[in-house]
């Protein structure tokens, strides 16, 4: 049996900035992987999402950037040139060269004290493994739904919505979250009919109701149909125009495409973890780690699987973060300021508190807006968009701030470093803001909320 400081499910973002902070740190450290090193971001989320957003807008503003170019743009990016599957070899290799011991398999505890896990591998014999500790980074995967006829239509999860070659005649979204709104952007700007199903009254609704009304008016003029207030409730394979997908919908109307692409949020892969073996049960497809992340004695769980938000910034944190505390050393996660971006035209971003989030926490909180179109940079750019902010009166500090409009994903750090300090307002609205920026009118409502707050 071979024994570790430290054993890491999983090789995403959480897992390898987890190894690579064990390694500075001395300690012995072996990452399980079932599939690709490196997780799903840089082979079939963030990377190819944001190349294929990237080649849509130079393709949507008349440059030379067709869907054959965005293709072999995406694949490059995935290290997918020339083959069906990305190569993740350059992700194995960084991980020796920094001293940890890459497995390739699925791993499932064996008991607790002491700490032991089983790694299936494909055509070798199972490998035993002892830990000091343990951090589970295994990911996340697509929800995919219970609805009738779904499976026989082959639905489409992030995968195949950002690896595809060929561009398909007509898309059905499920979801206008993150990875819809980004999707639906590109395939409407290479002129595939889109339609996206959301069954609340605004999409992107986790952000700020401007946010979600500027990113709406965005995808519809690029040609994206949204149909708002509605869900799927089946599916019937191949029954529509030319072979297409009928999807029922809960007003009892339909909306065909020759792909339904799911994007209705995302569910870890517990089951081949045996956690009963450490004295946990998942509750409702999550589990609950205490403040330090730790889930049980010795275990500890990073990124997705860990919450509370589902991104690769959070989950690089959380690797840091769990690697410190599992090798017994001070650490402690703040889950204050996380940024959120959205990489669509316009973008949005945000931390913190929407003003009646702030108000369920007993803040006293108050909100100032500023229209972008009325700004210099919305005038020189020709954008529209906002900025809001939210301000705890009483303690005189921002909370919140929430942006779309060009840029915002950049400008949002300032807010997030503010969260995260409890920067006065004074002292931002004190601080010069270069001209004309998105930063700019960031900083005039930190003047204006100081002047009114007084």
């Amino acid at each position: 049996m071979d024994r570790y400081d430290l054993v890491i499910v999983g090789a995403g973002a959480a897992g390898e900035s987890a190894a690579y902070e064990a390694r500075e740190l001395g300690a012995s450290v072996a990452v399980v992987e079932r599939d690709l090193f490196g997780g799903g971001c840089p082979f079939w989320q963030c990377m190819p999402s944001k190349a294929l957003l990237h080649a849509a807008a130079v393709h949507h503003a008349g440059g030379d950037f067709d869907w054959p170019a965005a293709s072999a743009f995406r694949d490059w990016m995935i290290v997918r040139e020339g083959t069906d599957y990305p190569d993740d070899a350059s992700h194995v290799s960084a991980l020796e060269q920094a001293g940890a011991v890459a497995i390739r398999g699925e791993a499932r505890f064996v008991s607790h004290r002491p700490l032991r896990l089983q790694v299936s591998r494909q055509d070798e014999a199972p490998l035993d493994l002892e830990a000091g500790a343990v951090i589970l980074a295994v990911g996340s995967h697509s929800k995919v739904p219970e609805l009738p006829g779904l499976d026989g239509a082959h639905p489409w999860t992030n995968r195949k919505g950002t690896s595809l070659r060929e561009l398909p005649d007509g898309v059905v979204i499920l979801g206008g979250g993150p990875s819809g709104v980004e999707l639906s952007q590109v395939y409407a700007r290479y002129g595939v009919p889109v339609t996206m199903v959301h069954p609340r009254d605004r999409i992107h609704d986790r952000e700020h109701p401007l946010s979600s009304r500027y990113l709406a008016e965005g995808l519809q003029r690029d040609g994206v149909k949204i149909r708002f207030g509605v869900r799927a409730t089946g599916v019937r394979p191949g029954a529509g125009t030319n072979g297409r997908q009928v999807v029922e919908l809960s007003d009892g109307s339909t909306e065909e495409g020759e792909a339904i692409l799911l994007t209705i949020g995302r569910d870890i892969p517990f089951e081949a973890l045996n956690l009963g073996a450490i004295g946990v049960e998942p509750e409702h497809g999550r589990v609950k780690p205490d403040a330090q992340l730790r889930l049980s004695d010795g275990v500890w769980v990073a990124g997705d699987i860990a919450g509370p938000e589902l991104h690769t910034h959070l989950a690089h944190y959380e690797g840091e973060i769990t690697a410190r505390l599992a090798l017994g050393h001070a650490a402690s996660p703040d889950f204050s300021a996380i940024p959120r971006a959205t990489y669509t035209d316009p973008e949005t971003a945000s931390v913190g508190l929407l003003v009646e989030q702030a108000a369920e926490r007993g803040i006293d909180a108050v909100e100032f807006t500023q229209d972008l179109a009325e700004t210099a940079k919305g005038q020189t750019a020709q954008a529209e968009g906002h900025v809001t902010i939210v301000v705890d009166r009483q303690q005189r500090v921002l909370v919140g701030a929430f942006m779309a409009g060009p840029a915002v994903s950049e400008t949002i750090h300032e807010a997030v470093l503010a969260v995260k300090t409890a920067t006065p307002i004074s002292v931002l609205a004190d601080t010069i803001h270069a001209f004309p920026t998105v930063a700019r009118a960031l900083g005039s409502l930190f003047v204006k909320a100081h002047k009114e707050l007084g």
